[in-house]
């Protein structure tokens, strides 16, 4: 089970990443692109994964990943149910999420 705050550890562990907000949701950008958001009042944990990316952690684990509703999930954007992921797969998503937004001199 990971937390909130495993959660937004791990986002602020990929280099130079920040945390920010927007509305009432905790953002996590590197290069001032968001790669991940928390809303602490429902626990919703999203990363920004590739549709195809997406459609292999589904396919690894469906009861953990799910499409954000609606055209923002059609491009990838992932619900992540913390209560029930293991600590290595979030980390994999995580790191996947923040590759994706991360300015090439990181990579």
């Amino acid at each position: 089970m990971m937390t909130e705050e495993d959660f937004r550890a791990l986002a602020l562990s990929m280099p130079q990443a920040v945390e920010d907000s927007h509305f009432d949701v905790a953002d996590f950008r590197v290069g001032g692109h968001i790669f991940a958001t928390f809303r602490t009042q429902d626990g919703r944990a999203v990363v920004k994964l590739s549709p195809e990316e997406q459609i292999l952690f589904r396919e690894q684990a469906e009861a953990l990943f799910t499409p954000v509703p609606g055209s923002w999930g059609e491009k990838g954007w992932t619900m992540i149910a913390l209560e029930k992921i293991e600590p290595d797969l979030l980390r994999q998503a995580m790191h996947l999420a923040w590759r994706s937004v991360a300015p090439r001199a990181l990579l």
